[in-house]
């Protein structure tokens, strides 16, 4: 059994880490070239916790805090300042509109949002559109409705005011992270990640990846991403390094990988693609590189291998605490397209249409069972239709062969992939309806060399318009974040059906490819 026992842990990760190895350092920020050793992160979260618990004064048994911020130090110290008082953290995706993100908070029910600079004015008008939640900014704030929480201290960890506060004992089955992801049923899901999920995501990817007391793990993608914040929590519990850089960039994260003498980076695809456009050459320090969050091309992981970088294409989901079955970069040369084994104590179960188990070369779905899969999701009604006796149905379409290793076949339902980012068609499809010269349409993933996909979209004008195709995106930008918008779209009197009436969607992608407009070229 991998993960915490019944009574474990009394404390928050870091305290833990912080008796065990003070002096070793935690953090170092690219942006600023600041370094924190355990002992100083750790002071700095018991100032930030003792703000955050005289902001909340709540007698709720179940607080919650959003958190509006991109990858920055910040961010790890409100994290473990929330573990640090029992209180659970809704990550937010900051390149989502003030629509998106009201329609979270509002499922979710944080008791503050807490946002940078940057960030302000949204969450201030997140706050006006729900009810009127407390904002907190961890920089100093703009507008006097905002209250600031502070999280900085010098970088030998001495802060201004000594503070110490006393961390709350932490089940293993207690929520401590809340994360959205797109579903297939129109409306994104809240998935409740317990410590337990947390710390047996960890312990099982160190068996796949392994540790190194002198690993430096890069984290370049956004913290309210399971890819961002499981090197935070990883790294923590095993007492090694994280080295934050703000905003991935071809060039300055291939400078931040030598310079820092990086062991390990957490990528997309279309990441790596660029880093190797930009004559990116791996050091010897380099152990892995995960890759996930999209399926990597047999060209992409052949450019891996003659750049000689290690690369360890991965098959997770949001519900499993990020990996689920990770490939050796041996494995991918010698079986072309598998994402490898399921880690240590995780079973995968491919199931038919009735929800028997099958036998190797047999495609089906996968269904997930063990220590890291997510107790379920804020929903009722959503956990109960998620899970059978195998344990959660993932959706995904794919067969394990006589060895243990996973195919991936098709992706979860119609869901879209692009540039790492999911995005669901039926929220897009909505955003388009809603237009008043829309009468129907579909969205649909079309493959890009850039993005892996891109979404594109064939809409059916009302009765006798001509659509105004820069309306209809201009319309779309208040609605969608910047991912989730069209990227080619095309204009039909109807929507090509199948034989049983349903949306042939091969058809729309072909209808597309070959009359599509790139949005780029209506600006």
């Amino acid at each position: 059994m991998i993960g915490p026992s019944n009574d474990w842990p009394t404390r928050d990760l870091l305290s833990h880490r912080t008796a065990t190895t003070p002096d070793r350092t935690a953090l170092i920020d690219d942006e600023t070239g600041r370094t924190w050793t355990y002992r100083d992160l750790d002071r700095r979260v018991d100032r930030t916790a003792a703000d955050l618990e005289s902001a909340l004064e709540t007698d709720e048994e179940a607080v919650r805090i959003g958190i509006l911020m991109d990858t920055r130090p910040a961010f790890v110290t409100v994290f473990f300042a929330a573990m640090r008082t029992g209180v659970t953290v809704v990550p937010l995706n900051v390149r989502e509109t003030v629509a998106e993100l009201s329609e979270k908070v509002d499922r979710t029910d944080p008791s503050v949002l807490v946002c940078e600079c940057d960030t302000e004015s949204a969450a201030l008008e997140v706050s006006r559109s729900t009810d009127s939640v407390p904002v907190l900014s961890v920089d100093t704030p703009a507008t006097d409705t905002v209250a600031e929480l502070p999280t900085e201290a010098s970088s030998t960890g001495e802060s201004s005011t000594a503070v110490a506060v006393d961390p709350v004992a932490l089940e293993p089955a207690e929520t401590l992270v809340i994360l959205f992801t797109s579903g297939t049923s129109g409306e994104p899901k809240a998935v409740r990640l317990t410590v337990g999920n947390l710390v047996a995501s960890a312990t099982a990817s160190a068996f796949r990846l392994g540790v190194d007391p002198a690993d430096r793990w890069l984290c370049c993608l956004p913290m309210y991403h399971m890819g961002g914040l499981a090197p935070v929590v990883r790294s923590t519990l095993y007492g090694t390094t994280v080295v934050l850089q703000r905003t991935f960039d071809r060039h300055e994260t291939k400078r931040v990988l030598a310079e820092y003498d990086c062991t390990g980076v957490s990528l997309v695809p279309t990441m790596c693609k660029r880093l190797l456009e930009a004559g990116w050459e791996p050091t010897d320090a380099l152990r892995f590189v995960l890759l996930g969050g999209a399926p990597a091309t047999t060209e992409l992981l052949e450019r891996c291998r003659d750049a000689g970088v290690p690369v360890y294409p991965t098959y997770g989901m949001t519900e499993t605490a990020s990996q689920i079955a990770t490939a050796t970069p041996a494995e991918t040369a010698s079986h072309e397209g598998t994402v490898g084994r399921p880690l240590v104590a995780t079973d995968v179960t491919v199931v038919d249409e009735d929800g028997d188990p099958l036998p190797a070369g047999e495609t089906g779905e996968f269904v997930v069972s063990g220590p890291t899969v997510t107790p379920g999701y804020c929903s009722a009604a959503a956990t109960e239709s998620a899970f059978d006796e195998h344990g959660l149905q993932t959706g995904d379409i794919g067969y394990r062969d006589d060895d243990g290793r996973l195919w991936v076949l098709n992706r979860r339902s119609d869901r879209i992939v692009t540039g790492g980012e999911n995005v669901d068609p039926g929220a897009v499809l909505a955003a388009l309806r809603a237009h008043p010269d829309v009468e129907d349409g579909a969205v649909v993933g079309l493959e890009d060399p850039e993005w892996g996909e891109r979404v594109a979209a064939l809409v059916v004008p009302t009765d006798d318009v001509d659509i105004d195709l820069g309306s209809l995106l201009a319309h779309c930008e208040d609605r969608l974040a910047g991912f989730k918008r069209p990227k080619t779209i095309g204009v039909a009197d109807s929507l090509p059906r199948t034989a049983s009436g349903t949306v042939d969607r091969e058809a729309i992608r072909e209808r597309l490819r070959e009359t599509g407009v790139d949005v780029a070229d209506l600006r």
